[in-house]
Order: C-alpha cells, then sequence, then structure tokens
C-alpha cells in the first residue's frame, strides 16, 4: 500500500467501511492453511491486516503456495529468488497470477 496522508470526506468513509469489512479470523485461517499447504517452514506474520499484507507483498509466500498445488517435478515456478528488489517482487506476483490463471 502507498503512503498516504489521513483520507476525509467520502473518502474516509470508504476506508473505514472497508476496515470494517476485515476479517481477523479468515485472516488467521488462511495464514493457517498457507503455512500448512506450504509444509509448515514458513515464518508466520504478526497478526493485522498490515502484516498479513507485508507478508505476501513480495511474492515469495504466494509462488510457494502455489508451486505446492502441483505435483513434484509439475512446479510452474521454476525459480523464486529471495529479493526484496520491486521489479523482482512484481515479476512473482505476476508468476503467482499466470501461474493461477492456468
Amino acid at each position: 500500500m502507498a503512503n498516504r496522508g489521513p483520507s476525509y470526506g467520502l473518502s474516509r468513509e470508504v476506508q473505514e467501511k472497508i476496515e470494517q469489512k476485515y476479517d481477523q479470523e479468515l485472516e488467521s485461517r488462511l495464514v493457517d492453511w498457507i503455512v500448512a499447504q506450504c509444509g509448515g517452514n514458513i515464518e508466520k506474520p504478526q497478526p493485522g491486516k498490515q502484516n498479513f499484507q507485508n507478508w505476501l507483498m513480495d511474492g515469495t509466500i504466494l509462488c510457494r503456495l502455489i508451486n505446492s498445488l502441483y505435483p513434484r517435478g509439475k512446479e510452474p515456478i521454476k525459480k523464486i529468488p529471495e529479493t526484496q528488489m520491486a521489479f523482482k517482487q512484481m515479476e512473482k506476483i505476476s508468476q503467482f497470477l499466470q501461474a493461477a490463471e492456468a
């Protein structure tokens, strides 16, 4: 998410509605499922919307998740670089989306 100043008026109302719909229980269940699906060797994020988003943001977890859904040797993403460079993060997310559509 981009760092923005406080919202006002209608923007603030919309943002508050979005935040009210966020389900902490669902987040917890998703984290547990992702960790279990990926083999349990993934560090869980701290609870909270921002932490969950940051956990998924670089695309590494998403790539590992999509690979875990395929049989060994048939994984759609062969190499998952562990890097914080923005273009590599976007590349990993793009690979995840392409594999999810296939």
